[in-house]
C-alpha cells in the first residue's frame, strides 16, 4: 500500500510539473507574438509616411521641372567642420590600424604557439618520467628475479659443497687415525729399541762379570757414560722439537715434562684446527669458484694460505702478493677453543676496512659475508681496468 501511495504522489507531481510547463511555454509565445504584431503596426506606420514625403518630393519636382532649371552646387561646410574636426594623429592611428591590429594578431598567434609548445613539452616531459618510473621498476623486479636466482643456485651450491666438504672430511679423519696407529706403532718400536739397548748394556755387565776383573769400576764407567750420552742425546732432539713449536721451557724441565708440554700443545693446536675446519673449507670452496668463472682476466688467481696448526690463522690473497697483503684473515679468537669465537678481518675494500666476528655455528652467515665481500672486490677490480681503458 505504501509503495502504491508513493507512486501515486509522484505521479501528481510529474503531472503537476507538466502543466506549469507548458503554461510557460504558452505564454512565452504569446509574449513573442505580441512583440512581432506591434513591431509590423510600428513599420505599416512608418512606411506610408515615407511614401507620401517622396510623392510630394516627386510632385514639386515635376512642377519645378516646368520652370528653368537651377543648379545647385552643394555646400560643404558640415562636412568641412568634420574635416577640420579629424586631427593629424587620428588620419595616422586610422592608417596604421591594420598594421597595428595585424602584429596584435601575430603576437597573439605567437603565444599560442609557445603555450602549445610547453604544453607538449610538458606532456613530453610526464611521458618520460613515467617511462623511466616504468624501467626502474622493471629494473627492480629483473634485480629481484636475480637475487632470487642466485639464492637458488648458492643455496644449491653450499648443499653440494657441504656434502663434498663431509666427504673429504671422513676421508681425512681416516686418514688421521691411520697416522695416529702409525704413530703409536712407531713409538712401540722405539720402546722396543730402547729395551734392546737396556739389554745389551745388561750383557756387557755380564760379561765384564765373566771375565772377572779385578778393576771393575772404569767398565761401569764407560757404560754409565753410554746411557747418559744417549740419554742427553734423546733429550736434546724433544727440546728443540717442542722448542720449535714455540713452548716455553726451562733448564730444569725432564724428558717426561717435555713431552707432557708437547702433547698439550698438539691437543690445542688440533682443537683449534677442528674449530676453523668449517670455515676454512668455504673460504677454500670459494676461492675455487671465483678462480674458475669470475676471476679477470688481468689479474693472478686467489689462495687460501693455511696457518692454523702453527699461528691460529687462515687467509685469501692473490698468487702473486706477499703473505702481509692479505685481502681477508681469519683466526680464533684469543687462541681460545672455549670462546669459539671466529673472527674475520676484511681489507678488499681499500676505502673500509672491516673486522667482524662470528660464532662457530653461524657459517652461513659466514659464507655470505664471505661471498658479498670477495665479489664486491673483483667488480671495484673490473671497474678499476674499464676505468684506465
Amino acid at each position: 500500500m505504501k509503495k502504491k501511495s508513493k507512486k501515486k504522489i509522484r505521479q501528481t507531481l510529474s503531472k503537476s510539473k507538466k502543466k506549469k510547463a507548458s503554461k510557460l511555454r504558452k505564454k512565452n509565445r504569446r509574449h513573442k507574438i505580441k512583440k512581432k504584431t506591434k513591431k509590423f503596426k510600428k513599420r505599416r506606420k512608418i512606411k506610408p509616411q515615407k511614401r507620401k514625403k517622396t510623392k510630394k518630393s516627386r510632385k514639386i519636382k515635376r512642377r519645378k521641372t516646368g520652370k528653368k532649371l537651377k543648379i545647385k552646387i552643394p555646400k560643404f561646410k558640415k562636412q568641412r567642420k568634420h574635416l577640420v574636426k579629424l586631427s593629424f594623429q587620428k588620419v595616422i592611428n586610422f592608417m596604421l590600424w591594420p598594421i597595428f591590429r595585424a602584429y596584435d594578431d601575430f603576437r597573439e598567434k605567437r603565444k599560442i604557439e609557445k603555450l602549445r609548445k610547453i604544453a607538449l613539452e610538458k606532456k613530453e616531459r610526464e611521458k618520460q618520467i613515467k617511462e623511466e618510473r616504468r624501467l626502474r621498476y622493471e629494473a627492480k623486479q629483473q634485480e629481484l628475479r636475480d637475487e632470487v636466482k642466485l639464492a637458488k643456485e648458492r643455496s644449491q651450491d653450499l648443499k653440494k659443497f657441504i656434502r663434498h666438504e663431509q666427504a673429504i672430511l671422513r676421508k681425512e679423519q681416516a686418514e688421521k687415525r691411520r697416522r695416529f696407529l702409525e704413530e703409536i706403532k712407531l713409538e712401540k718400536k722405539i720402546e722396543s729399541f730402547r729395551k734392546r739397548e737396556l739389554q745389551e748394556i745388561k750383557n756387557l755387565e755380564k760379561l765384564a762379570l765373566q771375565e772377572q776383573r779385578e778393576d771393575y769400576r772404569p767398565v761401569e764407567e764407560r757404560l754409565e757414560k753410554i746411557k747418559e750420552k744417549y740419554r742427553l742425546i734423546r733429550e736434546q732432539k724433544i727440546r728443540e722439537r717442542v722448542e720449535s713449536l714455540g713452548v716455553e721451557i726451562s733448564d730444569t724441565d725432564t724428558k717426561e715434562d717435555l713431552l707432557q708440554k708437547e702433547k698439550q700443545y698438539a691437543e690445542h693446536r688440533q682443537t683449534i684446527e677442528l674449530v676453523l675446519e668449517s670455515f676454512y673449507r668455504s673460504a677454500n670452496s670459494l676461492v675455487f669458484q671465483l678462480n674458475k668463472r669470475y676471476i679477470p682476466k688481468h689479474k693472478s688467481i686467489l689462495r687460501v694460505i693455511d696457518r692454523r696448526y702453527e699461528s691460529n690463522e687462515c687467509f685469501i690473497r692473490y698468487d702473486d702478493s706477499p703473505d702481509e697483503d692479505w685481502l681477508i684473515l681469519i683466526y680464533l679468537e684469543d687462541s681460545d677453543a672455549k670462546k669459539g669465537k671466529i673472527v674475520v678481518e676484511n681489507k678488499a675494500n681499500p676505502e673500509k676496512h672491516e673486522t667482524k666476528s662470528f660464532e662457530t655455528k653461524e657459517i652461513f652467515i659466514y659464507s655470505d659475508y664471505l661471498v658479498d665481500a670477495m665479489t664486491a672486490h673483483i667488480d671495484r677490480e673490473r671497474q678499476k681496468k674499464s676505468d684506465n681503458e
